[in-house]
């Protein structure tokens, strides 16, 4: 579990083949909280929200790919019958509502199965605000990865989940439909970089970073 400058806690649970970072966002005090990108291996989630003691008050999704969003419907499911009320799905940008209704499709080209079309309660666009229990995280809207990809971002714990926009030492791929370097690329420099280098994120895939430390070592960001 890492641990942030406020009461905000992040409990990492990596799940499908892809070990993509799906975490629970919770408030110690109150111990409510939101999922975000539960791309697979819904049981493993939920098995980790109960050792936490966790309430789910919301899902949330930072972008359309399958092993990103692709466990989100049985999850939404599951939550709302154990805890007997709405878990909403909030984001990603509609951007990426074409990849959400193809994520079956998707997975099966991966050789995997068992992954669900997604139907957002909340699109999210560039400037909203969703909350975490009594937090309230700040959306970006960061294309290039994905057309909708967004960006959950705590101001007062200084963290930030992007999913695949940006990870340690890379950045995400733009070779998927929709994608588009140059325009990953502005992302994260116009739009994250400028957050602050103390900024510490959870990328979609391996070890938490800061932009920071991506500002000046990242070779995707440094090259001349």
């Amino acid at each position: 579990m890492t641990d942030t400058p406020s009461s905000l806690r992040l409990a990492i649970v990596p799940v499908t083949p892809l070990q993509q970072n799906s975490a629970i966002l919770f408030d110690e005090a109150t111990k409510r909280g939101a999922v975000t990108d539960p791309g697979g291996e819904v049981g493993k989630i939920l098995a980790a929200i109960d050792q936490l003691g966790v309430t789910i008050e919301k899902i949330l999704i930072t972008h359309g790919h399958f092993d990103h969003a692709g466990g989100a419907t049985p999850l939404k499911a599951a939550l709302e019958a154990k805890q007997g009320g709405p878990v909403p799905i909030e984001g990603p940008h509609e951007g990426d509502e074409f990849l959400l209704t193809r994520i079956p499709e998707s997975a099966k080209k991966w050789g995997m199965a068992g992954f669900e079309a997604v139907t957002p309660d909340r699109w999210l666009v560039d400037g909203d605000r969703v909350t975490v229990g009594p937090f309230t995280l700040e959306v970006i809207h960061c294309p290039g990865h994905s057309p909708g990809s967004v960006v959950y971002f705590s101001r007062d714990a200084g963290f930030a989940v992007v999913g695949d926009v940006i990870f340690a030492g890379s950045i995400g791929r733009t070779d998927f439909p929709g994608g588009d370097h140059a325009t990953l690329i502005a992302s994260i420099t116009e739009k994250l970089l400028p957050l602050g280098d103390e900024i510490g994120f959870l990328p979609g895939h391996g070890p938490t970073s800061t932009f920071g430390r991506e500002r000046a070592s990242n070779p995707f960001l440094t090259e001349d």
